[in-house]
């Protein structure tokens, strides 16, 4: 049973609550750590404790042993596995994403965009995936393998998935909303070349009807409402709601109601300090007036 410590204080503290509802589940039944181990055939009652205090996985078959020796009825063991479930999903590095090559977890995303019935992405970093042109991709993805020491160079294949899958915007029944503090329409993580170009694009893609694109001016009165981390929130069929924080290690992923319920609510903050239509034109305009050295005028071009 080895330990299975994340680097992320939301997931540990997600197995924390677990193993919490647990304890209170086995003290509730008056079954003491000591007899617990015995009923459950464990030599020793630190396996109790452990997994009782989060420091170790919690698994579907610990689940299923604690609602048994505790004689719980299917509701509750039903409620838990749902639980176990969420916490045991909530994080995952990228080496442990990128097992299949960079193509294979561009893949794996894939269904989730065509099912997706409102999407809302934060960014404080970097131009968002479904926005991004071939030369972005490419050099972001190029960067990700060569720091993730991946052996296998699938970038173009990946690039290709990651393109593919952008035809997602044009979905007539989805709607997909982004909101970019302005520094990151001046980052330029790539040549000035390819920074024109996407910030050209920008301006291609909010012509679309599905598609919305609002910018966090710098000098907006914030009136309190500070920058958060970077979210992505999805609104799935049965309106179940997924909200996902891409860290420099892995990715956080959030399906408890209560979590992505305060996600919503940064959401709405930090949308009512964004502009729209001809002033987000505006400064997304603004960062290509220096690179008017390479003597192209800004003018909307497409994602190749």
């Amino acid at each position: 049973m080895p330990s299975s410590r994340s680097p992320s204080s939301s997931a540990q503290a997600a197995r924390q609550r677990l193993g919490e509802r647990l304890r209170q589940m086995r003290q509730e039944a008056r079954i003491s750590g000591v007899r617990f181990a015995e009923l459950a055939g464990w030599r020793s009652s630190a396996q109790v404790s452990m997994i009782e205090r989060g420091q170790r996985g919690i698994t579907p078959d610990h689940v299923r042993l604690w609602c048994r020796i505790c004689a719980k009825p299917d509701r509750v063991l039903a409620e838990l596995l749902a639980e176990q479930r969420a916490v045991a999903g909530m994080w995952q590095t990228h080496q442990e994403g990128n097992r299949a090559g960079l193509k294979g977890r561009q893949e794996k995303l894939r269904d989730k965009y065509w099912t997706v019935r409102l999407h809302r992405v934060y960014q404080t970093k970097y131009i968002p995936g479904l926005l991004q042109t071939r030369g972005l991709m490419t050099h972001y993805l190029t960067t990700a393998r060569l720091e993730q020491h991946l052996e296998l160079d699938d970038v173009a294949d990946a690039v290709e998935a990651r393109l593919d899958r952008q035809r997602c915007l044009n979905r007539p029944d989805a709607r997909w909303l982004f909101l970019l503090e302005e520094d990151v329409l001046w980052y330029r993580p790539a040549g000035p070349e390819i920074h024109a170009n996407q910030l050209r694009y920008l301006l291609e893609v909010m012509r679309r009807p599905t598609v919305s694109l609002g910018v966090i001016p710098r000098d907006i009165a914030r009136h309190g409402v500070n920058p958060e981390e970077s979210f992505t929130m999805s609104e799935l069929p049965g309106r179940s709601v997924v909200v996902t924080v891409e860290l420099v290690s892995g990715t956080l992923t959030l399906t408890q109601s209560y979590e992505t319920r305060m996600y919503a609510e940064a959401w709405e903050r930090l949308f009512g300090l964004a502009v729209h239509g001809d002033r987000a034109r505006a400064l997304i305009l603004a960062p290509l007036a220096p690179l008017a050295v390479l003597g192209e005028s800004p003018q909307e071009v497409s994602t190749e």
